[in-house]
This record gives C-alpha cells, structure tokens and sequence, in this order.
C-alpha cells in the first residue's frame, strides 16, 4: 500500500485529500501546522470565475471549466456525505461594464463560450437596470452575465471535504511543523516533523506561501511571494434588489457576494509588499472598495459593516500560477501550490492533476 503525505490542508491541500481518499490502497495523511482552512482559504471569497474569465483554450481553460463542473456534482457530494451545509450560489456572476470600449471582445467571447457549450450574456443598460435595479450607476455601460459561474463558502468547503477525507480514512496532524527533509538522489524516504519522523512514497506540498521555506530544505526552492487581499462584510438586513435573483456582482475588480438574507462580503483589496518586504493592511484601499461598491449598489451606503478580515496569497514570482507537478530534481515530490487568487476555483482540478500523477490511467 502506497503512502501519499500532503503538506498544507488549506482548500487545496483538503481537495487532494479527499480526491485520494476515493483511490484503493493508498494510505494518505495530511499534515499541517494550523487548523485547517486557514490563511488564504479562510480569506477567500469564493467567487468561481470560469465562463467569465477570458481564458480560452489551453490547460488554463480545461482546469477552470472542469473545476466548475465538478462543484456542481461535488457539493451535493459531500453534504450528502457529512450532513453539512455547503453555501453555494449558483445565480451566476454579474460583471458591470463602465466603457464600451471592450464590449466587441465580450460579444466575441460569449460566442466562444457558446461554442464551448457554455453560457455568456451581454446585457445593455436597459435590462440591467430591468433584472438588477440595485446596480444604479450612469457610467455603467452594460453589462455581462455568466448564469454557470458560481460562488461558495470556501471555509465550509474546506471542512467538509476534510470530514468527508477522514470518513474515508484519510488522517490529519494538525499542529505539525516540518522540521527538516532528510532526502536521496532525486528520492525523498521520510520527513522529520515536531511530531517524529513520517515515512512516505509521496509526498504532495500544497502548503502555499509555506511552500517556499519546504523546497528550500530541498535546495530547490519554489519561489512564492505574498499578496495580501483585505474584504469585509456588511448588513443591510435586506437583500439588494429581487431576493430571488442574487448573483455575484463584479467590477474594477470589486465583488459583492451574497451571502445570507441582507448579508454581503466586499472585496478584495490586492497589496504587494513594500521595500520591506512587509505587507501592512492599507486601511485607505479596503475604503476605496467600499466605496466602489456602494457607488455599483448605491444603497449598500446604508449597510453596517460586522467586520473586517485579510489573508496573503501565495504568488509564484516570475512564473505563471498555480504550480504543479514534480519538484525538479525529485521524483516522487509533487507541487499544488501557488494558486494566487485562484486556489478555490481551480481545486478540483489540482486534485485531480495530482491523482493523475500518483495513479496513472486510474479511471
């Protein structure tokens, strides 16, 4: 029996766990030194943009639409499995347009996606205005709509794919810290933690921005480099326009996200770090989408902000994101990691890429 130990058990992390746990013969233990869904998993927002992205082909395209699809089959999976509660919107994404200047490129692509066997729509001003009179702003143009994007609680996810991992006898060490990676000619044997020593056939690190520090006691460090997103939730003790049409709204890269009956997130703030390398939150920007927000849905101005949060993301410097497959110079270490601000969209799909690599031609 083949043992797979997976470092980080944000949603990433959780996805593989569960993703294995469905595979015969694989022992399977997940390790990290926080409870689970923390760091960027508990800051997300859980906007799913797949048919809205303007990725059209490549692996870029497969990852985000195979994803998407599978949350549709996975959610109701997993809540039938541990009898917990999944919130998941799936009234679509909304994205508001403020020029006419790309609106050719949006009709090109919803022709694409119609191709794809998927759904875009560019609404005028008119039926805007029609479906969502909350959006009253003169400057917006039109609008898109992708009625097959989604949007989750990426925590509760992530705990309910770890309870479904453990019902299929997956064990999780919380509280681990790795100490040091003992290794041979492109071999990893064993991995020496706070809690001893863990021997393994595999080993999958999905522990974003602790990514770096692990391939480093490999001496192949995976550079990753933090970017901090600040968002907020606020009450209106009622819910913007139709309550029975409540989609994700977007635009100037601010969501608003629907998430119970007068309750909204806000965000998200994209700060880098300075010449310090530090990343204090900037209060003057987590304002700024505030106010873009309210100046989309003018009578969020009249919500009371519960509270405030933020999480680093874990950005591949000088590479595209995420990053996955073989540690260079290792053949039994693999990489999930790097997800930037994608790591809950494309989770299904990195567990699936990993499966793949550990059992291939496994249907």
């Amino acid at each position: 029996m083949s043992h797979v130990v997976i470092i980080g058990c944000g949603i990433v992390g959780a996805a593989i766990a569960y993703e294995l746990s469905q595979v015969k013969d694989l022992k399977i233990t997940v390790i990290d030194k926080q409870p689970p869904a923390q760091a960027s998993t508990g800051a997300a927002l859980g906007v799913l943009m797949g048919a809205i992205s303007h990725k059209i082909k490549g692996n870029a395209w497969r990852m985000r639409s195979s994803s998407i699809q599978r949350y549709e089959t996975l959610i109701p999976e997993l809540e039938a499995i541990t009898n917990r509660k999944i919130p998941f919107n799936r009234q679509g994404i909304l994205s508001l347009c403020l020029s006419e200047e790309k609106k050719a490129d949006w009709q090109k692509l919803a022709e694409i996606r119609f191709s794809q066997n998927w759904k875009l729509e560019v609404w005028d001003a008119a039926k805007l205005k029609a479906v969502c009179p909350q959006v009253s702003n003169d400057k917006i143009s039109y609008a898109v709509y992708s009625p097959q994007d989604r949007q989750l609680n990426p925590t509760a996810l992530t705990l309910a794919l770890v309870d479904a991992a453990q019902r299929n006898g997956v064990t999780f060490k919380f509280g681990v810290t790795v100490n040091k990676t003992p290794t041979s000619t492109n071999w990893c044997n064993e991995l020496e933690t706070t809690e001893g020593k863990i021997t393994a056939d595999w080993f999958v690190i999905a522990a974003g921005l602790g990514s770096s520090l692990l391939t480093a006691q490999l001496n192949q460090m995976i550079d990753i480099r933090p970017v901090l997103g600040q968002a907020l939730q606020v009450s209106l003790g009622h819910p913007l326009g139709d309550r029975n049409f409540q989609p994700v709204i977007t635009g100037d890269d601010v969501h608003i996200v629907p998430v119970d009956n007068g309750d909204y997130w806000i965000g998200a703030t994209v700060e880098f770090p300075n010449d310090r390398d530090e990343i204090p939150p900037d209060e003057e920007l987590l304002k700024k989408v505030l106010t873009q927000a309210i100046a989309f849905c003018p009578e969020l101005a009249q919500a009371t902000i519960n509270h405030t949060w933020s999480g680093l993301r874990p950005r591949p410097e000088k590479r595209p994101a995420p990053i996955i497959g073989k540690l260079p110079g290792f053949d039994n270490i693999l990489l999930a990691t790097g997800h930037y601000r994608n790591g809950v969209l494309l989770a299904p799909a990195t567990a699936y890429a990993i499966r793949e690599m550990i059992i291939p031609n496994d249907s």
